[in-house]
C-alpha cells in the first residue's frame, strides 16, 4: 500500500496514466508551448495568448447556452450561464496583467520572428464576436484555406447572434418588435431599432423584483461591460507595446483596433438608458 493511503492520504500509485492527467490532458497542454525564439519573454506572450484562446472558447460555449435558454423562453435559466460568462470575462481580463512587463523593446526582441501571425487571425475570437453581434464577412476570409474552420465561421455569420435571440424573445413577450427585424438576414449588419429601445425603456420602468426581463437586461449589461473592458485593454496593450506601428496581420494596428472597439454591442440596451 502506498505511503499515506493507510492514514487517509491521497492515492499515489496508479497502474497507468494518472487520472487527473487523463481528464485534464495536462501533459498535452504543457507540450503546446513552442517558442520560435530564445527570448524568455516570448514564453509569457505565447502562453497567455493560449490562455486567452481557451477563455474565448469557454465564453463562446456559455453564450450558446444562453441562446438555448432564451430560445426555450427560459429567462431565469439564462441568468446562470450569463453569470458564468461574466466571471470567465473576469479571468480573461486578468490575463492581460501577465503581459504588463512588456515594453516595446521587449516585444520587438521576438515580434519579427512571428512572421504574419497575429491575434487578428483567431478563429475562436471571431466566433465570440459574431455571437455578440459583431459580424464581418471580410474578417473570416483569412480562414478560407482551412475548410472546416471557414465553414464553421460561415455558419456563424449566417446564424442569429445572442442579441438577435434577445430581440426575438421581446417580440414573443408582447413588445412591439417589427417582424422584419425578427426575420432579418442575420449575416447583415444589425441596425438599432427604436422599437427595441422602447421595449427596454418599458421593461426597466417595471422595477418589481420578479421582473425577469429587467434582470436579464442588467445581466447582459454586466456581460458586455466586461467584454468592453477586454477590448479596451487590448487597445491599451497594443498602444503600450507597439504604438502606431502596422499590425502583424496586415492591419493598421492601433487605429484598426480602436475602430473595432468603438462598435457597440447590444446597442439598444445602452441607448435606452438615455430615455429612462
Amino acid at each position: 500500500m502506498a505511503s499515506g493511503v493507510r492514514n487517509g492520504g491521497p492515492k499515489v500509485e496508479f497502474d497507468q496514466q494518472v487520472p487527473y492527467d487523463q481528464y485534464v490532458r495536462a501533459t498535452t497542454l504543457h507540450s503546446l508551448q513552442r517558442p520560435v525564439t530564445s527570448d524568455p519573454g516570448e514564453m509569457s506572450f505565447l502562453m497567455i495568448s493560449q490562455v486567452m484562446e481557451l477563455y474565448f472558447g469557454l465564453i463562446r460555449f456559455e453564450l450558446q447556452q444562453i441562446q438555448d435558454r432564451l430560445r426555450a423562453d427560459d429567462v431565469w435559466g439564462a441568468l446562470a450561464p450569463i453569470r458564468r460568462a461574466s466571471l470567465h470575462l473576469d479571468g480573461l481580463n486578468a490575463a492581460w496583467r501577465g503581459l504588463g512587463w512588456m515594453t516595446p523593446v521587449d516585444f520587438q526582441r521576438f515580434r519579427e520572428q512571428l512572421g504574419e501571425a497575429s491575434g487578428f487571425q483567431s478563429a475562436m475570437y471571431r466566433h465570440l464576436e459574431m455571437l455578440l453581434g459583431l459580424k464581418s464577412a471580410t474578417l473570416i476570409r483569412p480562414f478560407k484555406r482551412q475548410r472546416d474552420v471557414y465553414q464553421a465561421l460561415t455558419d456563424g455569420l449566417a446564424a442569429p447572434s445572442l442579441w438577435d435571440d434577445v430581440v426575438a424573445l421581446l417580440g414573443r413577450r408582447g413588445y412591439a418588435i417589427p417582424q422584419e427585424l425578427v426575420d432579418r438576414d442575420f449575416a447583415a449588419e444589425y441596425e438599432p431599432s427604436a422599437e427595441v429601445e422602447a421595449a427596454w425603456v418599458k421593461i426597466y420602468h417595471d422595477d418589481r423584483p420578479d421582473n425577469e426581463l429587467r434582470l436579464l437586461g442588467e445581466a447582459l449589461t454586466d456581460l458586455v461591460e466586461k467584454y468592453g473592458h477586454w477590448r479596451d485593454q487590448h487597445v491599451t496593450a497594443v498602444r503600450r507595446t507597439m504604438g502606431a506601428k502596422a499590425g502583424s496581420g496586415g492591419s493598421s494596428g492601433l487605429a484598426w483596433l480602436q475602430n473595432r472597439a468603438a462598435q457597440p454591442v447590444f446597442p439598444e440596451l445602452w441607448s435606452a438608458r438615455t430615455e429612462m
